[in-house]
Parts: C-alpha cells; sequence; structure tokens
C-alpha cells in the first residue's frame, strides 16, 4: 500500500458547489492484508438508498472544516473515535447527482468492530483491497447521464456487495493511488440512458 503517493497527491479542487460533503475511505490492516472500509446506506433513505459509500454527509455549521466533518460523520455512521483515524490525505472532490460537492479524505483505521451507530447505516462491509483489484470483479458501462452526458460507470462486485456510483468514482482513484492496479483502459459495455442500474 503507497501510502506516501495518497500523502503527495495533489487533489483537484471543486470550489463553486453550494452544498459541500465530506466522506473518509477507512484503510484497515485486517491479519497483514489493507481493506478498506465501506457502509451499505439504509433502504428507507430519500437519496441513494441501499447503495455502497464511505462514512460521510454533508458540511454542518459547527464542523471546523472539511476533516471535521468528515471525521464526524465517520464518528456517527460507524463508531470510529476522531483519534482513531489518521489522515492520510485526500481524493479529487467529486460532483455528485444529489448536486453536492464531496471532499473523501483517506485514513488509516484500527481492526476491530465497527457498528452502524445512526439510522442512515444499514451494514458495515470490510472488503480486501486483494478482492476489489481483481480484475474478474471489477466492470464498467458508458452511458448517457442525464446530468454529466457521456460517463463512464465503474462496478466492483466483492462478496457480495457491488461498490459503484461516486463511491465507485471515489474507489477507482483510492486504488490507483495506493496500489499497482489500473482502471482498463477499454469499457465492458455500452448501455441506453436509461438501462437499468443496480438496486
Amino acid at each position: 500500500m503507497d501510502f506516501e503517493r495518497v500523502r503527495r497527491h495533489t487533489p483537484v479542487r471543486v470550489t463553486d458547489a453550494e452544498r459541500r460533503a465530506a466522506v473518509l475511505a477507512p484503510v484497515i490492516d485486517r491479519g497483514g492484508a489493507p481493506h478498506v472500509l465501506f457502509t451499505k446506506r439504509a433502504e428507507h433513505l430519500g437519496s441513494h438508498p441501499g447503495q455502497m459509500s464511505f462514512p460521510g454527509g454533508g458540511v454542518e455549521a459547527h464542523d471546523e472544516d472539511l476533516t471535521a466533518t468528515a471525521l464526524r460523520e465517520a464518528n456517527e455512521e460507524i463508531g470510529l473515535l476522531p483519534e482513531e483515524a489518521e489522515i492520510v490525505g485526500r481524493l479529487d472532490d467529486i460532483r455528485t447527482v444529489s448536486e453536492y460537492a464531496v471532499t473523501p479524505f483517506v485514513a488509516t483505521a484500527p481492526d476491530r468492530e465497527y457498528v452502524p451507530s445512526d439510522d442512515e447505516v444499514a451494514e458495515i462491509a470490510v472488503l480486501p483491497v486483494s478482492a476489489l483489484t481483481a480484475r474478474e470483479n471489477y466492470e464498467s458501462e458508458r452511458r448517457d447521464h442525464p446530468h454529466y452526458g457521456d460517463i463512464r460507470l465503474h462496478f466492483f462486485h466483492v462478496d457480495g456487495y457491488t461498490v459503484w456510483g461516486a463511491t465507485g468514482r471515489m474507489l477507482v482513484q483510492l486504488l490507483e493511488l495506493l496500489t499497482d492496479w489500473e482502471m482498463p483502459p477499454e469499457v465492458d459495455r455500452v448501455v441506453d440512458p436509461d438501462a437499468d442500474l443496480p438496486v
């Protein structure tokens, strides 16, 4: 795991968004092998129900900065204490269909049991990097998106979970910085704009 590349990375920043959010991508050493922690969003949520995500959420007035937002949300959602997380660096900001600019932070976190601690999180999944970078577990498609035009969607299928959407975009950059994995140059398929997406 090349954390130094994450530290050296100069993130692309989105500065013109009215709504901001921050997420934390926790990297955990489990049995000598790196894993990444994800949450599965509760089905009752109005936006992105049931999708895999990183712990995080919108900025609140009392947050000192975006780092504080990511750490507060991780504490609220999975019980990760701020002092347990060591921020390594940050990835590029991304825009989401819900009109947020999201800043992803990368952190190391201890290998312990994490418990969903608010009603937004249905499950916690700690997935091995070796499986996330396995070619047979990755696919992508190109489609015409109503907000972004021609886009490439990424899908990582591991242990019965599918990481895709905004989190899939973040994961591509995370894996390319931390490992020698590279996104395949060609998509697996081109689909119609109204083709089904994972549920």
